[in-house]
């Protein structure tokens, strides 16, 4: 039923939508995980502490070793029930090491990142999943295919215009958003601030100046 009613979605989306159908060729597979990932950042620099958001199947959370912890998920996972706005709005602790993986769409990536800020030690980094998606199908909000990110690419773009943050977009597992909480060292500049109305075509053809891509082995000199 699942399949026929999405199926039926993107005929309609084929009518009605953004006519746009170029694609990235990602191939995931070839990079490291979130999970390695993260754990070199914290081991590099020695955290201490990681926040967790949208733990699902605990398939990061439960392989992330560090001192302290906490997860958040209103449905499964982690070892918090309940929603992240919910949670920053009872917590006055902050964190190292922020992992955001919640619900895939702009408007709570935007509120996630914003909270995350205030929650994040100075020194601090806010990693972001699903970042870049390959086409336009894993992309479209509501979901309407198998494999999907959200629009969360959109959080990114408007996160790389703001002063205070320095944001960037590792090419690894279905795009890794990096933030820190510092001057932009590259802030991208926008006449249109309407971020909710950015194309997958937007996206696609500034797609090296929206995203300030980086690769793996730049982490390293980013969280020196």
């Amino acid at each position: 039923m699942f399949i026929k009613r999405n199926t039926f979605k993107r005929l309609l989306y084929y009518f009605y939508g953004e006519k746009f159908f170029k694609r990235f060729n990602y191939n995931w597979s070839e990079y490291p995980s979130r999970q390695e990932i993260i754990q070199k950042i914290i081991d590099k620099k020695k955290y201490q502490s990681y926040l967790e958001i949208g733990c699902f199947d605990n398939s990061t959370f439960s392989k992330i070793k560090i001192n302290h912890k906490i997860g958040i998920d209103p449905n499964s996972g982690g070892n918090k029930k309940m929603t992240s706005d919910e949670f920053f709005s009872q917590s006055n602790e902050k964190f190292d090491c922020i992992f955001i993986d919640g619900l895939h769409i702009y408007e709570q990536a935007r509120q996630d990142i914003l909270n995350s800020v205030k929650f994040l030690k100075t020194d601090g980094i806010i990693i972001l999943h699903d970042c870049l998606p390959n086409k336009i199908w894993n992309q479209i909000v509501p979901q309407i295919y198998g494999h999907w990110n959200g629009d969360v690419w959109k959080a990114i773009v408007e996160a790389r215009t703001l002063n205070d943050l320095d944001t960037y977009t590792c090419i690894a597992d279905n795009g890794l958003g990096i933030i820190f909480k510092r001057k932009n060292r590259n802030p991208l500049v926008l006449k249109n601030k309407n971020f909710k109305n950015l194309k997958y075509k937007d996206y696609y053809v500034n797609h090296k100046l929206y995203m300030n891509l980086v690769e793996v082995s730049d982490i390293d000199q980013l969280i020196a």
